[in-house]
């Protein structure tokens, strides 16, 4: 009992050291992406250089398309932003599974534990694991562990030898899992907020092209152009940063999914083989 109350404190404590990386990683990269994305609106999309006469209250060279992104106002550095950050949190979660997959295949893998558990060689499914190293291996060698314990307990059942396996490979996916799929949901946010923030500054850019429209006499039609184009300038980069998003978290979801389809493969095989190749008496033995 003071064992398992020791491995259940042991699991707590690495998920209470671990929950805040996730969290850390996004409240830096957020702001940091936040003040990146203006500095280059403001030094590099407004480069004097990009304007008539080199001030950036005028209106853009011909053909000079960071003078006419710049004219998108202030929803620019936003939608950059939120591109940067998608960019970012996808590179970020793609190192995060690659890790989680270890070292060699995660089929190759699961494969080697399953005919090894049929030679009856938990050290060498353990050493396998070792050699492996990432979550799917963690949550296998945690099973395995469980399962050379089992062996030498004399004083439980078949069925709660059975159960005792199967919780702590679920603890285990319970701490590992979540690690995973840490920072996916600033991802989906963006994919959902990416477009609406687009839509912004496309409805300020027609308002400025209509209001161009609208004056007295003759039309402003450089006015009119440049409010068409800003407004165009932000819908791209706002259907940009959700078609990003969008195909990164789907990715990041079906790669999860493989994980943990693996991970339950193993865990079954290590039930599967315990259930087969160890039988207990159907009443608990008595202790004299």
């Amino acid at each position: 009992m003071e064992k398992k109350t020791a491995t259940v404190s042991k699991n707590a404590n690495v998920e209470q050291k671990t929950s805040p990386v996730g969290s850390l990683f996004a409240s830096i990269v957020i702001p940091v992406a936040l003040i990146a994305s203006v500095l280059i609106y403001m030094f590099v999309l407004g480069n004097p250089s990009n304007f008539q006469g080199g001030d950036p209250a005028n209106h853009p060279l011909p053909g000079n398309y960071l003078g006419i992104v710049y004219k998108g106002g202030w929803v620019v550095p936003v939608l950059l932003a939120l591109n940067l950050m998608v960019l970012i949190f996808a590179i970020e979660r793609a190192l995060t599974i690659g890790k989680a997959k270890g070292t060699k295949s995660v089929a190759a893998f699961v494969r080697n534990i399953s005919a090894k558990l049929n030679q009856r060689d938990i050290n060498g499914a353990i050493a396998a694991c070792d050699a492996q190293k990432g979550s799917v291996a963690n949550v296998v060698k945690a099973g395995l562990l469980k399962y050379k314990e089992m062996q030498n307990e004399p004083e439980l059942l078949k069925a709660e030898k059975v159960a005792s396996i199967q919780k702590e490979i679920e603890e285990s996916v319970a701490l590992e899992l979540p690690m995973l799929e840490k920072n996916l949901v600033v991802i989906s946010t963006i994919a959902s907020i990416s477009t609406l923030v687009g839509l912004i500054g496309t409805v300020l850019g027609m308002i400025k092209a209509f209001a161009a429209l609208a004056q007295g006499g003759a039309p402003d039609a450089v006015g009119l152009a440049n409010g068409i184009s800003e407004a165009l300038i932000n819908t791209a980069l706002g259907i940009t940063g959700s078609a990003i998003a969008i195909v990164a978290y789907n990715y990041f979801t079906s790669k999860i999914d493989e994980l943990t389809y693996s991970i339950d493969e193993a865990g079954f095989s290590i039930v599967s083989t315990f259930s087969s190749q160890h039988e207990t008496p159907a009443v608990r033995p008595q202790t004299v």
